[in-house]
């Protein structure tokens, strides 16, 4: 398994049990050793986001709701109360590193409807490019099927498949995937790696061992799943000791789950193979150049638009001769497409009225035919 600090971006999913102690409330010292490990990731060059459970296990502490079993509006409100804690708790421990954090709230559903999704995606990207940390937590506050069923590892997964991240770890209080529930089974034998998640390897799984963990192997071999599809590698490990992510490096005990494929690669053939384009865009002959060059796709080149479609669907890109180039998720509905078409992207904002993004389709969410993805800085 090769060191934390030779991965790129890399999505960390903390469990409730390894932040808040039921009688005590927050585990600030454990907190502080997770910080000390993000921040010298950080250092190294690694990009670093954070999935975090915790908010109604905390906010049941600060509002003193009892220990047994909440109905569904005592989460919710738990959630309320708990975020802004366990938002503060992130933001005191990072900022004694001179790291920056920024809170975000998700619902799978936001991952997952294409409008939303191109929106929790860009205020992400923004916050990393400023060098802060994102905290993400799902929206415990007005969910209802995730409130109930435990879904912060497929949110993270999820989150680490949106953000294209080559690592998901999954912090919680087991160390690994065993062939048996270890805590049911005293001769179940742990298995460092896994190269296909097989219904062979899903019979693994077991219930939660935790009363505050909403999620058990189950929800994080369907994290897997996700990942891997993605291109995306996960670890799973406990997080239960100080300092976890250091605990890795030094050879702690934990499940690597391989993918079969690169993240940016998977993330393309889905946008390529698996969407039928909602609209046209029939390009000049130097926006055809800039995309086979890996460059985004701006409205200066875009000389007519086909078909009516919502900000987020795919669209096709034609050249002069009408011949599919390239595909991809625009950044603007068809309204908007066709008033800001063929002008520079200096002068979206007057046209349109609003702040707006330069490139139609950026780069990372479009997939040139025959032509290997390029990666550049800028659109």
């Amino acid at each position: 398994m090769k060191q934390l600090k030779d991965y790129r971006r890399i999505v960390i999913k903390i469990g409730s049990a390894l932040l808040v102690d039921r009688s005590t409330g927050l585990k600030q010292s454990w907190l502080e050793s997770l910080g000390q490990d993000i921040a010298s990731l950080s250092q190294a060059g690694v990009e670093v986001l954070v999935v975090s459970s915790g908010a109604i296990a905390l906010g049941r502490t600060v509002l003193g709701l009892p220990k047994k079993s909440l109905k569904l509006e005592e989460s919710q409100a738990a959630a309320a109360a708990g975020q802004i804690a366990l938002a503060k708790a992130y933001a005191d421990v990072l900022g004694s590193h001179g790291i920056k954090s920024g809170q975000i709230l998700l619902t799978l559903a936001d991952t997952e409807e294409r409008r939303r999704y191109l929106n929790a995606r860009a205020t992400i990207e923004t916050l990393l490019k400023l060098g802060a940390v994102p905290i993400i937590n799902e929206n415990d506050t007005v969910a209802t099927t995730e409130i109930r069923y435990g879904d912060n590892d497929r949110l993270a997964a999820r989150v680490a498949t949106m953000m294209g991240a080559d690592l998901l770890i999954l912090l919680s209080d087991i160390d690994g995937l065993y062939t048996a529930p270890p805590h049911k089974n005293p001769d179940a034998q742990f298995l460092p790696l896994v190269t296909a998640i097989t219904p062979q390897i899903e019979a693994m799984a077991g219930a939660a061992a935790s009363e505050l963990s909403r999620g058990g192997m189950k929800t994080k071999l369907d994290a897997g799943k996700i990942a891997n599809a993605a291109g995306t590698a996960m670890i799973i490990t406990s997080g239960t000791r100080m300092a976890p992510l250091s605990a890795i490096d030094h050879g702690e005990r934990a499940t690597l789950f391989e993918p079969s494929r690169a993240p940016v690669n998977a993330w393309k053939t889905w946008i390529s193979g698996n969407l039928e384009p909602a609209g046209k865009l029939l390009v000049d002959a130097g926006a055809a150049k800039a995309l086979k060059s890996g460059k985004s796709l701006l409205p200066a080149g875009v000389k007519e638009i086909e078909g009516q479609f919502e900000r987020g669907d795919t669209v096709a890109v034609l050249n002069e001769d009408r011949r599919e180039i390239a595909r991809g998720l625009i950044a603007y509905d068809a309204a908007d497409a066709r008033k800001i078409a063929g002008h520079k992207s200096d002068e979206i904002s007057t046209i349109l009225g609003y702040d707006a993004r330069a490139a139609m389709i950026h780069r990372n969410d479009l997939v040139v035919r025959g032509v290997t993805a390029v990666e550049t800085e800028e659109a």
